[in-house]
């Protein structure tokens, strides 16, 4: 399988620096390979840094810088925030449009609080906010953000490059065995999920003969035959949520719906429970 389009959310965190820079070598050979690599990342070197194409910045859902990773510097130069000579190019853009930073300097005392007082740094002089507004609005106005229109007008007029995100584009029966066997992956993997049910069904159905046996048929039984019921009610009901948390998420992120879902988790589902019944 070789996707053309890959999604990565923080591939290098955890790793030390050589191996972070190793995994960043390896997803820019995927992309000089004719793929497309979109990638969050976390706290890179500059090293790592300078292997990405493009760099897109984001602070609060908005646009702060959208172009080639190289003229990010001169960008934020002319925008009035250089980056300094000693200070990773990564973490000085996130200092820029993290307001968190603020926090951090309302909070200084003594020495430390006059030596960014007296810094030259124009971001030392100006709240996170107030240098993020500054930042957009230069965006909006400079070729970055025209070329980015353009090229995103460009890509719409492809016939086949517009979605309909209205609902999912594979068909019933793909998305059905696509569940089915994540389900049966999952059932044979985990042993607690179908397996250990089956103990725990069994045992539940001793105690409830053993503590309801010759519980009698007449009127005064009626309320011990409600509680029976009540509690073997409930039981199967909360021991048949397990599933709902991925469901939900699925739902939430469009991946399914009720439709697909619900036969192919019942086609796993029935049979350990009519071996349990």
């Amino acid at each position: 399988m070789r996707p053309r389009l890959i999604f990565l959310d923080e591939p290098t965190s955890g790793l030390d620096s050589s191996s972070a820079f190793f995994v960043t070598q390896i997803l820019r050979g995927l992309s000089r390979d004719g793929r497309t690599v979109i990638a969050s990342i976390h706290q890179p070197s500059s090293e790592v840094f300078e292997l990405f194409d493009q760099l897109y910045l984001l602070s609060s859902g908005r646009t702060v810088y959208f172009g080639k990773t190289s003229e990010a510097y001169e960008f934020f130069a002319r925008a009035g925030f250089p980056c300094p000579s000693l200070r990773n190019p990564s973490d000085h853009f996130l200092r820029c449009i993290n307001s968190d930073f603020d926090k951090v300097k309302a909070s200084l005392k003594g020495s430390m609080k006059r030596r960014f007082e007296k810094s030259d740094d124009p971001l030392e002089k100006v709240t996170a906010a107030e240098a993020t507004g500054r930042l957009i609005e230069f965006y909006r106005r400079s070729q970055h953000y025209y070329s980015a229109r353009e090229r995103v007008e460009e890509i719409s007029r492809v016939k086949g490059t517009i979605l309909d995100s209205g609902g999912s584009q594979a068909s019933f029966l793909m998305q059905a065995y696509v569940l089915t066997k994540r389900s049966f992956v999952n059932m044979s993997r985990d042993f607690g999920y179908y397996w250990l049910r089956l103990l725990i069904y069994f045992v539940v159905t001793v105690c409830i003969g053993t503590i309801y046996l010759n519980v009698g048929t007449g009127y005064s039984s009626i309320l011990a035959r409600g509680a029976c019921a009540s509690f073997i009610f409930g039981f199967v009901t909360f021991m048949s949520i397990g599933g709902f948390p991925s469901f939900a998420e699925d739902m939430k992120s469009g991946l399914t719906t009720t439709t697909e879902s619900l036969p192919s988790s019942s086609a796993i589902r029935y049979p350990p429970c009519h071996f349990s019944s």
